[in-house]
């Protein structure tokens, strides 16, 4: 047990103290915030309140400003989830530095058993993910509050705090898994970038799901990245989505929330928050087995 903590902080720390793998894991956060604030945000807003000002008895100006924490909070139920995706990804470069560095040579050859050393990586980057995207939320939350929204519920926030778990342990077995096929140190860095360029795509962030054709929509569903934004999105848009469509019959909540990826069906099925956990926790666990089968075959290889 003394062995695996003192992989788990030396993997922690290696992440926390190197700020230019810390900076290039929220790189996607800052373009999608850029591209909120410049762009896409005002057409998302403007869409909504034109939509609305063609029910009667509405009031334009209050439409406005609730459209405005609507779309924010979409936005951030947008941006936790792609933090776990690249905080999880870049975390690893620690393992693949240690295979370019040979120091894995040196770990692997000390009396710690292999599944040791895999678990410290696990933890290590799982942690690191929550700590980022916690941080992240809490930030959010206040700027959130700070433009004149209230405070998310106690039991919204453990639900938030729950998903952030799962999305992280999710992630983590996810990018282990594609960390044991990488070797080089340029292959990874080529992957984040490719990973970088998409997540906000498979998110439904830059552009909303609804937004797609029905074949990219089937594809962007196959990605576990989906169901992280709808079940944070479900949670953090709620109170919102009451405020704004209050007086509106559901069926235009309802097509609304299912076009930017509020709200998901699968084989017309709708799927709750709930179920998006479980299709996280079994992609996440089907990733894990399979890197260690991955590990054990090189093992056997004689391969590091």
């Amino acid at each position: 047990m003394t062995q695996y903590v003192q992989l788990v902080k030396r993997n922690l720390l290696m992440y926390l103290r190197d700020k230019g793998v810390i900076f290039f894991s929220l790189l996607s956060m800052l373009v999608v915030l850029v591209l909120m604030i410049f762009f896409l945000g005002d057409i998302n807003i403007n869409a909504l309140t034109d939509a609305l000002a063609m029910l009667p008895g509405r009031n334009a100006a209050e439409d406005e400003a609730n459209a405005f924490l609507l779309v924010l909070a979409w936005t951030i139920g947008g941006i936790v989830p792609i933090n776990s995706v690249m905080v999880t990804l870049s975390s690893y470069s620690s393992m693949i530095k240690d295979k370019n560095s040979k120091r894995s040579d040196a770990i692997y050859t000390s009396p710690v058993k292999r599944g040791v050393i895999a678990l410290a990586y696990i933890t290590s980057t799982c942690m690191s993910a929550m700590i980022i995207c916690i941080l992240t939320f809490t930030v959010a939350e206040f700027y959130f509050v700070f433009r004149g929204a209230h405070f998310l519920s106690a039991l919204s926030h453990l639900k938030i705090f729950s998903m952030i778990i799962v999305s992280s342990f999710s992630y983590s077995a996810i990018m282990y898994l594609f960390a044991t096929l990488v070797k080089t140190e340029s292959a990874w860095s080529g992957f984040g970038t490719v990973i970088g360029a998409l997540v906000g795509f498979f998110g439904g962030v830059y552009l909303p799901i609804g937004q797609l054709s029905p074949i990219l929509q089937n594809v962007v569903k196959c990605t576990p990245v989906i169901y992280s934004t709808v079940m944070f999105r479900n949670i953090i848009c709620e109170d919102m989505m009451n405020v704004l469509f209050e007086g509106v019959p559901s069926e235009i909540s309802s097509v609304y929330g299912e076009t930017m990826g509020i709200n998901i069906s699968l084989f017309d099925t709708a799927i709750s928050p709930p179920v998006c956990c479980g299709i996280l926790l079994f992609t996440g666990a089907l990733c894990l087995v399979f890197g260690v089968l991955v590990m054990n075959s090189r093992r056997k290889k004689g391969a590091k």
